[in-house]
């Protein structure tokens, strides 16, 4: 069976170069046959990958460890949750699942859009196909998931498809598991949201491309594409806020980013595909930036390859990086290409990507955007050069140099508090020009509560003057949001004589798109009290304990009672049991653990134990321990506001969808609501 997943890609790569060939002849030669043929390769393709994707689930979960992925992946007491996962475990698995994902993108996009732009249909079809078309050769020519293992005729166990002269078949008893890193719930959908990102950016930067060659570069390829970006956007998001949920309970360093070049690589492009949402806007209301657009959602794109490249390629370490591979010259050649493409595209179409006005005034909206555009990209410039450092210290120097996160928080840490002043200012400033009576209106409640907020921290103990700062700008931001909601029902009350509840509800309902990117914006400045609560005031300290004895970090005093050892499917649980009180009143247990799977017994892996709360969370890693837990070594954090990370990820979620659900327009609805009751459609 598995050989017929080897031949669904050769099939499905053979039929993606034809795709592209009948689409360009098609709308060369304007062939309409042709370009449907090309229109229906996609949908081939896609049934093709996805038969070969079913049949490496089917070989995972049946255990078929001659196939080398399987047997490197894989063991027959792995639970089935992560012999599923174990497809995205892998270099060669990882990137058949990356291909199924963009088949998925692609046919969706590809029905969605299938009465519409029909002259830039076969461009978009094309891009769409070239994508598909490189990750099956990465697949076919690099890292075949259906490479089997062979003992040669001299003993040398070695792998292929198909059996080397004089090699016989190899089928182990069991597999050598899955990293035990892997093995956490949330390690199973972060790269689902990352990758989901990924290729779906390949949908608005195809539209970007078949603009480019048809000259149609007006407003309506970035009306058609806006949601396409932002639902990509979304699973980014989603999928970095995962990663930091298991750096935070998985890796037992108190933390949720350490600025590892993994990390940075799905921050990259995840910076740029903001500054293009924003960006948007103004090439829709003034007819401005098409070019800074056009750079925007094609360096996006290309970050998602950039980075893919640098942790598949092993140009850069990583505790979740892939090792050397033969995909690295693959992904530099194919980078290299497409952006020499996109350029000389961008150079050809640059006279039909005039701007229809300019910046009338420093105080406006359009100049407020600009530059959180500037600021976002100057973040991105900052995070890739500190994270190829390295690379580039040993080429010129010979010695490999990294940049840790002190260099990110120094560098980046006062460009993101000004990016966080500038996402408030932008929504209180006017189009075009904000007079001074605008100003005065708009900024003085958000001004006064951010000064308001400094007193009444320092009575609350604040003592940190970055904490300060920090804060006051959330509340400066908060406050001008909470105005625009004010406001906006304020006005609908009067209009409609509504109650407060259905005139919020409506409010929101009939212009999704401003106010749930607002409750997005709330989203990120609960993701960022998070962040300046660890940061800034997180307090910790480490004990060695016998039974009995406690450790006490800042209110909170945790007695060490007992380690009992409990045997999982393919590892053996340590669990520290301690009793947390704080100032003396008992609030409970708290069991960290640690991990040592069977196959990887030198990689003990550690689950610490959680106390989360909304004012701060309880964090402890049980370090070690010697004689079964005759003393064990504890180390405890104390991290205040972490719980509000966590709920703006679900608050982000949700002003996406808010953003983003579809609606009738205005003169639907009306026409809709004039329609006598049990009238038939004119035939």
């Amino acid at each position: 069976m598995t050989d017929l997943g080897f031949i669904a890609l050769v099939l499905a790569f053979v039929i993606s170069l034809y795709g592209i060939a009948v689409s360009l002849i098609g709308a060369r030669r304007n062939l309409p046959e042709l370009v449907a043929s090309g229109r229906n390769a996609i949908y081939v393709v896609s049934g093709l990958v996805a038969i070969a994707a079913l049949l490496m689930w089917r070989a995972l979960l049946t255990s078929e460890f001659q196939l080398e992925f399987v047997y490197s992946h894989t063991e027959r007491n792995l639970p089935t949750l992560y012999k599923f996962s174990a497809l995205w475990g892998g270099q060669a698995g990882s990137l058949l699942f990356w291909t199924l994902l963009a088949c998925i993108l692609a046919t969706s996009a590809t029905w969605f859009f299938r009465q519409q732009q029909p002259s830039q249909k076969p461009y978009i079809n094309s891009v769409l196909l070239l994508y598909i078309g490189f990750f099956l050769s990465l697949l076919l020519f690099a890292e075949n998931p259906f490479s089997r293992l062979w003992r040669s005729a001299t003993g040398e166990v070695i792998t292929g498809v198909f059996p080397p002269t004089g090699a016989t078949a190899i089928v182990p008893s069991d597999g050598q598991g899955l990293n035990p890193q892997l093995q956490n719930y949330w390690m199973v959908l972060h790269p689902i949201g990352l990758y989901l990102g990924f290729v779906g950016m390949t949908v608005p930067f195809a539209f970007a491309v078949a603009a480019l060659i048809t000259g149609q570069l007006g407003n309506a390829w970035i009306k058609m594409i806006r949601k396409w970006t932002l639902v990509p956007w979304l699973f980014l998001s989603i999928g970095i806020l995962l990663g930091s949920q298991w750096a935070y309970i998985e890796l037992g360093w108190g933390g949720y980013w350490a600025w590892d070049p993994v990390e940075n690589a799905s921050f990259l492009p995840w910076l740029t595909g903001t500054a293009f949402i924003h960006s948007i806007m103004i090439q829709e209301r003034r007819g401005m930036l098409k070019v800074w657009n056009m750079v925007l959602i094609w360096l996006t794109w290309e970050l998602t390859l950039i980075g893919t490249f640098l942790t598949r390629s092993g140009v850069v370490q990583s505790v979740h990086s892939f090792a050397l591979s033969a995909v690295g010259p693959m992904f530099a050649a194919f980078i290299i290409a497409t952006m020499l493409g996109f350029l000389a595209l961008l150079i050809w179409r640059l006279p039909l990507l005039k701007s229809e006005n300019q910046l009338d005034a420093v105080l406006s909206r359009e100049t407020s955007f600009l530059t959180q555009n500037v600021v976002f990209v100057v973040i991105m410039a900052a995070t890739f050069l500190g994270t190829i450092f390295p690379s580039i210290s040993e080429l010129v120097m010979g010695d490999k140099v990294s940049l840790n996160a002190p260099y990110f928080n120094r560098v980046n840490g006062p460009i993101f508090l000004a990016l966080l002043v500038l996402m408030g200012a932008a929504p209180l400033l006017a189009w075009r020009r904000s007079a001074p009576e605008t100003l005065r209106k708009n900024f003085l409640a958000p001004i006064i509560a951010a000064l308001v907020s400094v007193p009444l921290l320092f009575a609350l103990g604040n003592r940190s003057v970055a904490g300060f700062v920090g804060i006051a700008a959330l509340f400066f931001v908060f406050a001008g949001i909470v105005q625009e909601y004010v406001r906006g029902v304020r006005a609908r009350r009067q209009a409609t004589h509504e109650t407060l509840p259905v005139a919020l509800a409506n409010l929101v309902r009939r212009n999704g798109r401003r106010y749930g990117g607002y409750i997005v914006h709330v989203s990120i400045l609960l993701i960022a009290l998070g962040i300046i609560g660890n940061e800034f005031y997180q307090s910790e300290g480490q004990a060695n304990l016998a039974p009995g004895e406690s450790v006490t970090v800042a209110n909170y005093t945790l007695t060490y009672r007992t380690l009992d050892a409990v045997r999982g499917p393919n590892y053996t649980e340590f669990r520290a049991v301690m009793d947390v009180a704080r100032n003396g009143r008992p609030l409970g247990q708290i069991i960290p653990t640690k991990n040592v799977y069977n196959k990887n017994s030198e990689q003990p892996m550690t689950e610490v134990g959680l106390r989360p709360g909304p004012i701060e969370d309880v964090y402890v890693v049980l370090a070690g321990f010697d004689n079964m837990g005759a003393t064990a070594s504890f180390k405890v954090y104390v991290n205040p506001l972490m719980s509000w990370m966590w709920a703006g990820s679900l608050l982000l979620i949700v002003g996406v969808l808010v953003s983003a659900w579809p609606r009738r327009s205005p003169a639907t609805a009306e026409a809709a609501r004039r329609v006598p009751s049990g009238a038939q459609p004119i035939a």
